[in-house]
This record gives C-alpha cells, structure tokens and sequence, in this order.
C-alpha cells in the first residue's frame, strides 16, 4: 500500500490528472480515522492556479532573480556544511566559490538563513571585501537584524557607528535600522537599552530630519508593549509628559498602543483607568481605539461587554469593520458560541469591506478547538468559493488539531495534499509537523521533513532544533544529538540548558567522556542560563539496565508476598514511601508467614 501511495504522488507531481487526484483521495479517505480535509477545491486550484497577492504569500518564500538561483543553492550547500566555521574559514570557502557578490545575492541569502545570524555576518564581511560593492539601506538594516537576534549587540553598534563617521554613512543609517535595534533590545528583556537607542536616534540629524520624534516614540512604547513591558512604556511616557510642555496630549495612537498593551498583559483596571483618562483629556477615539477595546475584552473572556462597546460605537454612527467583528467572532468562537460567531459573521456580510481571511481562520481555528473537522472543512469550502484563498495558518489550525490528538497518519496525510496542490506551508507549519512526528517516535520522516524545509528555504529556528534534539535523545542517539547540537551552535541558535543536560547525562552513561567534554567546553562558551523545569529529574550513576531489571523483579516478588500475608492496611500505606522500609517489611512479614507455614504443615 506505501509502495502504491508513493507511486500515485510521483505520477501527480509528474502529470497532474484529476483521475489520478481522485484515485488519491479515495484511496487516503478510505480509513475510518481520516481527515474530512476537502480535496476537491485544492485540485482546482492545482489545475488552474490562484492569483497570489500580497496578502496569502508566505513570509519565507524568497523572489531571487533568475541569474542567481544557483549561486544561492552553491552557497546556501555551503553555509550548511558543517565543517565550515564562522570567520575567516568560511570566508575563505566563501571566495574560493568564485561566485560574484551581487545586493540581490546577498539579500536572498539573509533572507533565506535568517536563524543562522552568526553565518550571515561572515558573508557580510565577504561582501564587504570585494572592492566597488556598496550596500543598499535594506541589505545594512538585514545585517544589523542578524546580529541583533544573536544578541551581538556591540557588534551591530561597531556597524552603525562605522557608517555614521564615514561620508556615506547617512545614507544606510536610517530610522529602520533604529527601529531594529528597538525591537530587537525590547524582544530580548533589554527595556532600559531599547529607550537609550530611541534617544540616540531622536538626537542623530539624519533621522531627525526624515522621521517625526513621535512616530519613534510610538515605534518604542509598541516595542515595549507587545513584549509584555506596559509598566516600562507607560512610566517612560509619563516621564516625556513631564519633559514636553504642560499642555501636550498624546496622540490617540499613543493610546492605542496602551491600550492594547495593557490588554495583551491581562490588567483590565489599567486599561480601563487609561481608558477614561483618554476621554477625560478630549482625544477623539478612532476605529482602532474601539477595536482595540472589543479585542482585548474578548481577549479577557468579556464578549458581553465587547457586544456592548460595538453598540456603543454604532450609536456614534462609526464604520463598522473588520476590526470589530474579528475579535468578536473570535470570542464567541473560543466561547464555544460557534451559532452565535457564524450569527455574527452573517451581520459582517452586511458591511461592505465583508469578511477577511483572518474571520475565517478564525473561524476554522475554533471549529478544531472543538474538535468539528466537518464545520472546519465547511469554513474552508466557504471561503475558497467568496474568492478568497487559504493561507498557511488556515491549514496549521488543522495540523494543531492533528498534534494534539495524536493523528500522525491524518497530518501526514494532509501535508501531501498540500504539497501536491501547490501549497507551500510556512515555519509553523514545519514546527507543528516535527512535534507531531517527534512525539510519534519516527525519526527517519522527521528528517525527511526537515531537510524538506531547508530545501524549500525554511531555517530550523531554536524550537524545530529542540524537537529534533529530544527525539534523538530518547532514541538513545546521543551522538547524532551531539552533531545536531554542534550545528546548532554553529548556525548561531544557543540551545536550552534542558537540552545540554539531556545529551550530557546520556554521553555520560554510555561512557562517551570525551564527547561529554566537548559538549561541556562548547555549552560553557555560550551564554546561557542553568534553569531546568522542575519535571527534569537528572539521572545520576544508574546501574546498568539489567541490573536494574533485576532489583525491579525482585523489589516487585517481595511486595507481592507482603500483599498475600499482611491483612492490616495501616501497614502498607506506612510501607508506601519507603523503599528501604518496605524490604525490613518484606523480611518481617516473609518470616512470619514461614511460621505460619511451618505451624500449617505441623496440623497437617
């Protein structure tokens, strides 16, 4: 039968016949447990391809001028050798290619590795070797994201303060590489680093001339607030109030931004206070403002109350949008009110901008929370025929369905219908593939899918890595789990302590000392943390597995002769906690039973 399958998916790769989709779909539909995933709008799309927009492409999916696709797999060939250091050594690799440095090259290259950040800055330095070859704006800020995801902040400031003494550094320094930084320092926990960035770009010319002091500003309290710091972002405002003249007012987007970080972060008196001090001070609510509000009580499990703000805002004879009938679709959704969502979505046809992709993910995402593959599959027949084409995470909520509820065949399944129809899945979509197929135990797919991703220009991130990791590990293949460590360290990703620990404990065991050397000296050279979850219990000089058989089987035969003699309960719930005291128990009651036989035998 897999000799059948795989003959079937080459034959629709090589000729796409609609018998042959139909054969498929007969034959993967056939089992009592599969998908009702709809196929037949797929096939359609495979035969006459949808227009893509801007709106359904993937963020990974790179456009590469055609001169360079080769160059680009003969490096990317490259940078995944795992002989090739980071440095000089991979420079040198790099020259000996041959291959002509081009701004698009290198651009696909940043965009293709963007979780290898520590090979991409030796392929800047190679660029900025070949004489005459000038970055772009773009190309400067990828560099300076690269590093700043690696944590190599003085690195990307050594960069940025090149550029400012040099003539042309204007040019490439510019608003967005601060809005990088910013970001970047407010993702890692960095707050107090994030406002000294602002204020070094509020006071540098160049950006002073072409962005506004406030939209910086918002760009940090946006910054601080989706990363969960809302009490830093709103102090540092306060402090701004103070230092502007008495009379200046925050924007409404200032609000906005608040507003939604205090609802993110779950303070619903914060974002109520704030809420009135924005009508105590006259700032005129917009679409966002309401929408900001209808999303965070939904988001709070208060879809009454966000009901009521809608009216609210219908009274005020505003336009209703997508804005404020997405999150309240959503809440009644993860309600579990799904007449009631599908209620609200034929109210949202009535508007003219109708519903988005987002209300139908939506939508598809609760029908598999709740476990109704059919009403999913209705969502998704339904948006395919009003024009509008599904996008990776409309499949990924299927995926996160089949995770769950360990359906491997039904999302493997799936995957291969969505590969053949044209479909190209996204990193979420890998990450939740490689879950469901780590905690199946199969190892040799779960490889295949991730050279598959590699191949279609995803980088294993720190997440996919861990997975593998672990499976390796619990397969006792500590050695591949040492390589896979190895390359993740190379590619810049610093692995959990849990996952060192892992390895360590194995190599250990296995009396691989050596190995368990170097995984040390490679972990102590990185930064990182020595938190382990509590459920980690580490394993220290266990005996060997026979051994431990044994003292198993035979702890196991002497409970089992306390259980046939001892007749008062009280006992074995004192035995219970004590392995030790329950082999004196053992004995005790063993001797007292041979008695007992002996007594048996002299009645006899």
């Amino acid at each position: 039968m897999n000799s059948l399958f795989t003959s079937i998916r080459r034959n629709l790769l090589l000729n796409p016949n609609p018998h042959h989709h139909f054969l498929l779909h007969k034959l993967l539909s056939s089992g009592r447990s599969s998908p009702l995933i709809p196929v037949e709008p797929l096939i359609q799309q495979l035969q006459s391809p949808a227009i893509t927009d801007s709106t359904c492409t993937p963020p990974h999916q790179i456009t590469v001028p055609e001169f360079s696709k080769t160059d680009l797999s003969t490096i990317s060939n490259l940078l995944e050798n795992r002989n090739v250091i980071p440095g000089s050594n991979l420079e040198s690799a790099l020259n000996e290619t041959g291959i002509e440095q081009s701004i698009e090259l290198v651009q696909a290259l940043f965009d293709r590795l963007s979780s290898s950040p520590m090979l991409l800055h030796s392929v800047y330095k190679w660029t900025e070797m070949k004489p005459g070859f000038t970055l772009s704006p773009s190309l400067f800020d990828s560099v300076i994201n690269s590093l700043c995801k690696a944590r190599e902040f003085e690195i990307a400031w050594s960069l940025i303060f090149d550029r400012v003494r040099n003539n042309g550094g204007s040019n490439l320094v510019s608003a967005d590489t601060f809005i990088v930084l910013i970001r970047r320092y407010a993702r890692a926990g960095m707050v107090q680093q994030a406002i000294r960035a602002f204020e070094f770009a509020r006071s540098y010319e160049p950006v002073c001339k072409s962005t506004s002091e406030i939209k910086l500003l918002e760009v940090l309290l946006d910054a601080l607030c989706k990363e969960g710091h809302v009490r830093e972002a709103s102090m540092y405002l306060e402090r701004i109030r103070v230092m502007m003249d008495s009379n200046w007012v925050p924007s409404v987007r200032i609000f906005n931004i608040l507003l939604n970080g205090w609802f993110r972060s779950r303070k619903l008196k914060q974002a109520e206070k704030l809420w009135e001090e924005m009508k105590a001070m006259n700032v005129k609510p917009s679409v966002v403002t309401y929408g900001t509000l209808i999303e965070g009580y939904c988001r709070m499990r208060r879809v009454e109350i966000a009901m009521e703000v809608l009216e609210e805002m219908k009274m005020a004879e505003m336009e209703l949008n997508y804005m404020v009938f997405n999150p309240i679709i959503d809440g009644l959704g993860e309600a579990g009110r799904l007449k009631e969502a599908l209620g609200m979505m034929e109210r949202f046809f009535v508007c003219e901008s109708g519903p988005t992709i987002v209300t139908y993910n939506s939508l598809v995402k609760n029908f598999c929370k709740a476990g109704d593959l059919s009403g999913a599959s209705k969502i998704l027949k339904m948006m395919m025929t009003r024009g509008v084409d599904p996008t990776p995470t409309t499949y990924n909520h299927f995926f996160k369905y089949f995770s769950k509820h360990n359906k491997t065949e039904e999302g493997m399944n799936l995957y291969f219908k969505l590969i053949e129809a044209g479909h190209s899945p996204d990193q979420f979509t890998y990450h939740l593939i490689l879950k469901m197929l780590c905690e199946d135990g199969k190892l040799s797919l779960a490889m295949q899918v991730n050279k598959e991703m590699k191949n279609r220009g995803i980088d294993p991130d720190l997440l996919t890595t861990t997975m593998l990791i672990h499976l390796l590990c619990r397969l006792d293949m500590l050695e591949e789990a040492f390589e896979e460590f190895e390359n993740a360290v190379r590619r810049g990703i610093i692995p959990q302590y849990i996952t060192f620990k892992m390895i360590d404990n194995g190599l250990r065991l296995k009396g691989l000392t050596e190995m368990a050397k170097r995984l040390s000296s490679l972990m102590s050279s990185l930064p990182h943390s020595k938190k382990l979850p509590n459920t980690y219990r580490e394993v220290v000089d266990a005996p060997p597995d026979k051994d431990r058989k044994k003292s198993i089987l035979q702890r196991a035969e002497a409970m089992s002769d306390v259980l046939k003699g001892c007749r008062n309960p009280r006992k074995l719930v004192k035995m219970r906690g004590s392995p030790k005291k329950a082999v004196r128990e053992d004995e005790s009651s063993i001797d007292g039973l041979s008695a007992q036989d002996g007594d048996a035998g002299n009645f006899e």
